[in-house]
C-alpha cells in the first residue's frame, strides 16, 4: 500500500472534496487526486492560498477545480447544508471527502488547558468533520461508490503528555470514523482514516520547532494511502484507520 500504483485514470470522472487544501498534505492531496483525473473542490479558510492550488492544477492540464472558501471555527450546519445542495446542483454527485484540515493548538500541561482553546480545536478537529459529513451523506450517496476519509494521528491511538484536546479530538475522529463506517457498512458509503504519520508540515514544525524538518518525508511522498482510499481498488476497505508511512 505505501508504494500504491494507480492507473493514470484511477480517478477519472470523480469529484472529490478536500477540507485544509490551500496548504501541506490537503494541497498534496488535491493536486494528486487531480492529477488521476479527479475534478477537486478546494476547500479552506484563505482564498490566496486555494487559488494558487488552483492556478497549479489548471497549469498542470488537469481538471478544473473548485473553490470553497470557508473557516471551519465559524461554520455552521447551514453552511455545510447550502455547500451540499450546491454541489448537489453544479456536479450532481460527490465520490469522496478528505477530512483534512485541523489545527493543533498550544502543546501543554493537562492543568493549563483553557476552554478557548478546548472549544477551538474541538469545532475545527471534529465537530465541522461530523456537521460536514451529515450534510454530504445524500450528495454522496449519489455517487456509485463514495469514500469518507478522516484525518487521525498518533496521539488519537495513544494518549501522549501535553497534546490536549488535540489529542482528544483525534481518539474522537477515530471514533466517528468506526461509528460511520459500521453505520453504513454494505451501503455506497465507504469510511476510513489516514494517520499521516511525521511529516515535513507547518503543523509539525510547530509542535516540534527543534526538529530537522528536512529530515521528515514530504506530503507528496506520503500520497499513494491517499490515493488508493479514494480510488475504487479500496472498495472492500471500511471502518480502517490506516497508516501513511511504515514504521
Amino acid at each position: 500500500m505505501f508504494v500504491y500504483q494507480a492507473a493514470p485514470n484511477a480517478l477519472a470522472g470523480k469529484v472529490i472534496l478536500v477540507t485544509g487544501a490551500g496548504d501541506g498534505i490537503g494541497k498534496a492531496a488535491a493536486k494528486t487526486y487531480a492529477a488521476f483525473g479527479a475534478t477537486v473542490i478546494l476547500l479552506g479558510k484563505t482564498t490566496k492560498k486555494l487559488e494558487a492550488v488552483y492556478d497549479e492544477i489548471v497549469a498542470a492540464g488537469h481538471p478544473e477545480p473548485a473553490i470553497v472558501p470557508l473557516d471551519l471555527k465559524g461554520a455552521t450546519a447551514k453552511h455545510y447544508k447550502d455547500m451540499a445542495a450546491t454541489i448537489t446542483a453544479e456536479f450532481g454527485k460527490l465520490d469522496g471527502v478528505l477530512h483534512n484540515a485541523g489545527i493543533l493548538g498550544v502543546l501543554s500541561p493537562f492543568e493549563h488547558i483553557d476552554l478557548e482553546t478546548w472549544n477551538d480545536i474541538m469545532q475545527v478537529n471534529l465537530t465541522s468533520a461530523m456537521l460536514l459529513s451529515q450534510a454530504l451523506i445524500p450528495v454522496l450517496k449519489k455517487a456509485p461508490h463514495a469514500s469518507i476519509v478522516f484525518t487521525s494521528s498518533g496521539v488519537g491511538r495513544q494518549g501522549r503528555a501535553y497534546w490536549g484536546p488535540y489529542a482528544v479530538s483525534k481518539f474522537a475522529t477515530e471514533g466517528l470514523m468506526q461509528l460511520m463506517a459500521d453505520e453504513y457498512e454494505g451501503s455506497v458509503i465507504r469510511v476510513n482514516a489516514i494517520n499521516p504519520g511525521a511529516t515535513r508540515t507547518k503543523m509539525r514544525n510547530r509542535a516540534y520547532p527543534g526538529e530537522d524538518q528536512l529530515s521528515l518525508p514530504t506530503a507528496d511522498s506520503i500520497m499513494p494511502v491517499y490515493l488508493y482510499l479514494m480510488s475504487d481498488d479500496s472498495l472492500s476497505v471500511n471502518g480502517q484507520s490506516l497508516d501513511a508511512q511504515q514504521k
